[in-house]
């Protein structure tokens, strides 16, 4: 029953989105920005300090969530999604502004995307500052909506992390996800077509990694951190990891979800591997001799 169905012929092309930030890169750093491609961008607030921000949205995840009625896990994947990539510079998250936007705005759905991304804010000390809500019938179809935020914190500039001190041979550190949480959901959605599947790690929230960050910089040096989203796990170490090196994952480290073994029979594992997180939500690392107890799932080496 195994198939070749891909991301991009779903519709959604991770290269071109790649090639989008190449060509706005001087625009954007004509400004004075930096980190631009990083998992949120950087900006001096004084001599020690600096803002870290990321603005996300939850996708067409949402479409099979209103099908479901689990609205509310997606108000929990956008707040965990912007406080996660936030967490990558080792910043502490301050606020969070949503955007919703439908054709017609139910309030009942407004409440529970709201009240889901508020539960996350609260387990990571992060208000919930405001947003906007607005009903754009020329644009977006009958019942068609989009929730976008954006996360802003706050980090020292002697605790920054931005994986320049990342060095081969470090260990690299998976912790796992609580199912596809927010991305690849258009190839998911094809797949339904061909088969169903009711399991809870479908549609359950993105998890919110803060702590587990934290956690672990208690007792290692934390090089580099990556929220595993689109482009999946060596997709976004890449984002990190700096020139002349690379990542050797092994994929045997960790038992996969059931949901990736479902979505096995119809994409292939290396399609499955660029787009999805396969069970690993978020990465750190950190020197060899520093990983103690942690799920180690690859090392860094030479390119």
């Amino acid at each position: 029953m195994r198939g070749d169905r891909t991301y991009e012929a779903a519709g959604v092309s991770i290269a071109k989105a790649d090639a989008v930030v190449e060509r706005l890169r001087a625009a954007v750093e004509s400004t004075g920005a930096a980190g631009f491609g990083a998992f949120a961008g950087l900006h001096p607030l004084d001599g020690e300090r600096l803002l870290a921000a990321s603005t996300d949205s939850v996708g067409t995840k949402l479409i099979l969530a209103r099908e479901r009625g689990a609205l509310r896990a997606c108000g929990r994947d956008l707040a965990a999604h912007c406080i996660n990539d936030v967490a990558t510079t080792g910043a502490d998250p301050l606020i969070l502004l949503d955007y919703i936007a439908a054709n017609r705005i139910d309030l009942d759905t407004v409440a529970e995307l709201v009240e889901g991304a508020a539960e996350v804010c609260r387990e990571a000390g992060c208000a919930l500052v405001g947003g906007e809500t607005a009903e754009l019938p020329g644009i977006y179809r009958d019942d068609e909506l989009d929730f976008a935020g954006t996360c802003v914190g706050l980090v020292e500039r002697g605790n920054l992390i931005d994986g320049s001190r990342i060095e081969a041979g470090d260990a690299i550190v998976g912790f796992p996800s609580a199912g596809v949480h927010a991305n690849g959901f258009t190839l998911v959605r094809q797949v339904l077509e061909e088969e169903d599947y009711r399991g809870k790690d479908l549609l359950a929230p993105t998890r919110l990694y803060l702590a587990d960050v934290r956690r672990l910089r208690e007792k290692a040096d934390v090089r580099g951190l990556a929220h595993v989203t689109g482009g999946g796990v060596l997709g976004n170490l890449a984002r990190v990891v700096p020139e002349g090196l690379g990542a050797e994952i092994d994929w045997e480290a960790w038992e996969r979800l059931p949901v990736f073994g479902w979505l096995a029979r119809h994409v292939s594992d290396d399609e499955l591997r660029r787009v999805f997180n396969l069970g690993i939500g978020y990465l750190a690392v950190v020197p060899e001799s520093e990983a103690g107890d942690e799920l180690v799932i690859g090392m860094v080496v030479s390119a």
